[in-house]
């Protein structure tokens, strides 16, 4: 049975999980407008994982009982300056994101929450992941700069990135 302030906790993730979706729904819109559809279609594969990470944490609540309550979904910042920007920006929200994953890995850790504490597992090991893939792009585009030809290459190789729905253990 899931504390209050885990199942409070959770709640918020469901939250905060859409919004990370939606945030890079907008960071998609940017990379459209300037017409690089390869770093579109990463955000787009990305965005798709995301509400996956959302609907899970709803369907955990569901699974073990709990009363599902959805909140408000804020506005994500819809302007940008550059793909290399956009990266930093989404590096720094995985990492708040991990934050809260930890956080709520303390809390289920802290009310021995073993059956919360398993499902949390695959989040951490997704996040270090989520942290790895974006920090590699961020590298490779500080190593571009300003070059055309490099942003092209990268574009053609960010556009062959498919979603693949992962089994997250319920």
């Amino acid at each position: 049975m899931l504390t209050e302030k885990m199942l409070q906790k959770l709640n918020q993730q469901v939250e905060k999980e859409f919004f990370s979706a939606y945030l890079y729904l907008s960071m998609e819109a940017y990379l459209r407008s300037i017409n690089l559809d390869g770093f579109a279609n990463w955000f787009q594969v990305q965005l798709q994982e995301e509400r996956y990470h959302a609907m899970a944490f709803y369907n955990y609540i569901d699974k073990v009982n709990g009363k599902i309550e959805l909140g408000a979904i804020e506005q994500p910042r819809h302007d940008f300056s550059s793909p290399l920007e956009i990266f930093e920006l989404g590096l720094e929200h995985e990492q708040y994101v991990t934050k809260l994953i930890y956080d709520l890995m303390d809390l289920a850790i802290e009310t021995k929450d073993h059956t919360t504490q398993i499902f949390l597992q695959w989040f951490i090991t997704e996040q270090a992941e989520e942290e790895e893939n974006m920090t590699r792009i961020i590298n490779r585009l500080k190593l571009i700069n300003a070059d055309s030809a490099g942003l092209f290459m990268l574009d053609t190789e960010l556009a062959q990135r498919m979603y693949v729905a992962s089994i997250i253990p319920v």
